[in-house]
């Protein structure tokens, strides 16, 4: 599916409204289509060679975002420690915490899912990260409350990590009017493509 001759164009410029448009398109998506991505995601794994027991930190699906679930799976069949998300205040960094799948999971303050918080906090080599939309320059727009952006920079300022961008094709738009804090992922993966911006 592809979007270009769509409302996402070089003449749309503000992020609100390239987010409402890359939403639009993956709502159109069936939820057969969305489950045939995220299992495309799964069968083709990582566009990067995962050191054994490193941590990934995928996150809980909501409304029509590509479900990590099968990456997830894949990458704890080959010794990967899986994590997930969990907002612990408005305007603060993420934390992660351990997670195995079959674990229960709790609604968290905006009512996504999250692990317990008796599960171990733990950090992350890998960060599989939700997005509205997202350009050829590996910025992405989230859903406005800074939830990833904060984590990412935070990140980078503790440990390497790879941070890794999910989404379905129909949410690449021309160009992201990215601001100074903004940090850029270091890869997206859709169904059809793995982009590297990490390239030269």
């Amino acid at each position: 599916m592809t979007v270009s001759a769509n409302p996402l164009d070089s003449s749309v410029t503000s992020k609100s409204s390239l987010r409402t448009a890359a939403l639009a398109a993956r709502d159109a998506l069936s939820e057969t289509e969305r489950a045939a991505a995220a299992q495309a995601l799964a069968a083709r794994g990582l566009p990067m060679e995962m050191k054994p027991g490193a941590v990934v930190a995928g996150y809980s699906p909501i409304r029509s975002e590509l479900d990590p679930t099968p990456l997830m799976q894949a990458l704890a069949s080959q010794g990967a420690r899986l994590a997930l998300p969990v907002i612990t205040a408005r305007g603060r960094s993420l934390i992660f915490r351990r997670f195995h799948p079959g674990d229960r999971l709790l609604p968290g303050p905006l009512g996504i899912l999250e692990p317990s918080p008796a599960a171990a906090e733990i950090h992350p080599d890998i960060v599989l990260v939700p997005l509205a939309a997202f350009d050829r320059t590996g910025h992405r727009i989230g859903y406005g409350a800074g939830h990833y952006d904060r984590t990412l920079a935070h990140l980078h300022k503790s440990k390497g990590f790879v941070a890794i961008g999910l989404a379905f094709s129909g949410q690449q738009v021309d160009a992201v009017p990215a601001l100074q804090h903004d940090v850029p992922l270091d890869y997206v993966l859709t169904e059809t493509k793995a982009f590297d911006f990490r390239s030269p």
